[in-house]
């Protein structure tokens, strides 16, 4: 499983809106890294340009500059032939400045000694009668710079103001696109789960698949919110200023450009030893969403059975783990991002400053002022797009893991829901040599064949482990077989899609389980096909309707997680009406009315008596009490069918359920007389 192929491909999802969103930051960024090039020609052409030859004009112009009753302008700026003409300098020597009535050979060190400046460059020397300029005279000299320094600083700040609509569109677009693909991928995993065998979840605690679909799926947002856009940008400023310190020095940009192949290695070596502990923190985390779970499930026996200590203590463990893994992490991440940048950092600072050490800063030099702002700016920014992709390596690696769990979920084998309509059945059904084990070897259930005719009542009796939820597990095909058959009708249920059998089969379990809505809305499960008036008649039928008559908004009234504001008995009338608004043709009850006391018990028992004609019903029951009408009991023993008949003939034989139901017998009537 490529875990980085199959975030491209949902991110492909989306693709339009990221791309746009990664034009959109590529143009803030170039649009962002002008700045230290408008820098570079402020200073070199308008600071420092007032060096430049300058020469004499007749008239005045925007551009002149009037000194000692004669105009001048920079050459550069002159509309005419300036190179015949003479020129003047203005040169700087410490903090002042010198006006040169004569051009000037070349320039090299300069000295002021007895009001002339001299000139030397190696064995040259030359030697200028000069004029210093007054603070007055030498802004007059600046005057002309003005205006195109104010122009370059509205170009760079309306640069910026571009730049900041560019990056503020693409983290937008950026972003959106993140929680769409998240959006999908979290109902990817949860309409898995809906496809998956009830088996998977034997084994895989409710808290963990939470946080596959929460937790996990939220670290890999942060891949396409915050480390897509930091990689990506860091890429492209990366590639811009290296190519923009090619332009100002070939031999400097390439030392600078040995950072790539550092950071290359620098990103394996992080992963290889981070992916080890993402992987267990990930792994803890879905522990301890799992333990809270469950301690919030099981809430009432902690308390009931004062375990509030150890199960703090079991949490306390986890969560130290937790938090070491996450420390050892903590300290690759300390030793690996900003020590190392700053390492780098410093070294390229070392590396310039000897570069341009020495004569290179000398007056004359090959490398302007402008040219070494421009690399300082560059160096500078550089690091910046360097840490960021080392910040995110951490979140990359969650991501990665986080990925890698989603997509194992997503990869079992799952059964899509079918869109085929079977027509309701006749509800025959027969097991013939059926043989089942939850785990290789270790059988539950062993060579079982019995038939149920339509309408018929079937019970199921035995022991606790005997096998009897089994056989209705297997019915429901909430598991599949491994030897023998199962057929309704006359078909073999394994060549029925899951959908299309349960469609025409109810169940009703010992523990029912009510969803957070209405009385209504648990009885319909919200199906468009259950009319209002047959979820009143269900609830009328099983007896229900005199406590909901005592609820405050009747049928509307709302249910909270589980039912659990309401008893167990009205629960289990609810479970009832839900089983028969859908109109089974074969119903199951599994120890239905085990939690209900008596006086409900016959209420129920009345209502099953006319809800039963027309349909195949399996009863699962300890109260052997209550399946004295059945059609036929089936009494299993360690997976076996070790009796068969109806309650009259199952007497009379006297075997294990005579004993079993002398047993109950007895001990009733123990009850009664203490």
């Amino acid at each position: 499983m490529n875990v980085g192929k199959r975030l491209y491909q949902y991110a492909l999802l989306y693709k339009k809106t990221i791309i746009l969103a990664l034009i959109m930051l590529a143009l803030a960024v170039g649009t962002e890294l002008t700045g230290p090039f408008i820098a570079k020609k402020m200073i070199d052409n308008h600071i420092l340009g007032i060096e430049e030859p300058w020469v004499m004009v007749e008239n005045a112009g925007d551009d002149t500059v009037k000194y000692k009753g004669k105009n001048y302008v920079r050459a550069e700026y002159h509309e005419g032939d300036a190179s015949e003409q003479p020129t003047v300098r203005i040169l700087q020597v410490k903090l002042d400045y010198y006006f040169i009535d004569e051009p000037v050979a070349f320039d090299g060190e300069r000295t002021i000694e007895n009001g002339k400046m001299i000139i030397e460059k190696g064995e040259q020397r030359a030697t200028y009668e000069v004029d210093e300029l007054t603070n007055q005279q030498l802004l007059a000299f600046y005057q002309p710079e003005v205006k195109r320094l104010i122009y370059l600083s509205a170009l760079y700040l309306g640069l910026m103001v571009i730049a900041s609509f560019f990056t503020y569109g693409q983290s937008y677009l950026l972003q959106q696109s993140a929680n769409r693909i998240i959006q999908r991928m979290r109902t990817d995993v949860f309409g898995q789960i809906q496809r998956l065998p009830v088996n998977y979840f034997d084994n895989l605690p409710a808290g963990k698949v939470v946080s596959r679909i929460t937790n996990d799926t939220e670290a890999i947002r942060e891949l396409y919110v915050t480390v897509l856009a930091q990689f990506f940008t860091g890429i492209i400023y990366i590639v811009g200023i290296l190519t923009a310190l090619f332009f100002l020095d070939v031999r400097l940009a390439a030392i600078c450009s040995l950072i790539i192949p550092i950071l290359i290695v620098w990103v394996f070596m992080y992963r290889k030893f981070a992916s080890k502990y993402n992987h267990l923190i990930r792994s803890r985390l879905s522990d301890l969403n799992a333990m809270i779970n469950e301690s919030i499930q099981g809430m009432t026996i902690i308390q009931a059975f004062r375990r509030q200590k150890q199960t703090t203590n079991e949490f306390e463990k986890i969560n130290e783990e937790y938090f070491r893994y996450r420390n050892k992490l903590l300290n690759l991440e300390a030793i690996m991002t900003h020590n190392l940048v700053n390492l780098l950092r410093n070294v390229a600072f070392v590396t310039l400053i000897w570069y341009f050490g020495g004569a290179s800063l000398t007056v004359g030099a090959a490398v302007s002022v402008g040219v070494l702002y421009a690399f300082v700016d560059y160096l500078n920014r550089m690091f910046q797009p360097v840490t960021g992709i080392v910040t995110q390596l951490a979140n990359l690696e969650q991501a990665r893991v986080s990925g890698e769990r989603v997509f194992r979920l997503l990869d079992r084998e799952g059964e899509d829901v079918s869109n085929t309509t079977l027509p309701r059945y006749q509800g025959n059904v027969m097991f013939d040599d059926v043989t089942f084990a939850y785990k290789e070897e270790d059988y539950v259930l062993k060579n079982i064949s019995f038939e149920a005719k339509q309408g018929e009542t079937v019970a199921l009796v035995g022991h606790t482990g005997s096998g009897k939820s089994s056989i209705m597990n297997l019915l429901f095909r909430f598991y599949d077989i491994e030897h023998g058959k199962i057929m309704i009708d006359g078909q073999d249920i394994q060549h029925m899609s899951r959908q299309d059998l349960r469609k025409h089969m109810g169940i009703v379990l010992q523990d029912p389980f009510l969803f957070t809505g209405t009385i209504e809305s648990n009885v319909s499960l919200d199906d468009p096909s259950i009319t209002r008036e047959q979820v009143e008649k269900a609830l009328k039928d099983v007896g229900a309707e005199p406590f909901i008559n005592q609820l405050p908004k009747g049928f509307d009234e709302p249910v909270v997680e589980k039912g659990s504001t309401l008893s167990a008995g009205q629960r289990q009338l609810i479970s009832f009406a839900r089983a028969l608004a859908y109109n089974p043709a074969i119903l199951i009850l599994d120890e239905a009315t085990a939690n209900i006391d008596t006086e409900t018990e016959a209420i129920i028992q009345d209502a099953l008596d006319v809800l039963k004609k027309g349909r195949t019903t399996f009863i699962i029951a300890h109260r052997l009490s209550t399946i004295k009408s059945a059609d036929q009991i089936l009494v299993l023993d360690h997976g076996r069918i070790v009796e068969r008949g109806n309650h009259d003939e199952l007497m009379e034989k006297k075997g294990k359920y005579y004993q079993m139901y002398q047993l109950q017998q007895g001990m009733k009537q123990s009850r009664t007389a203490v």
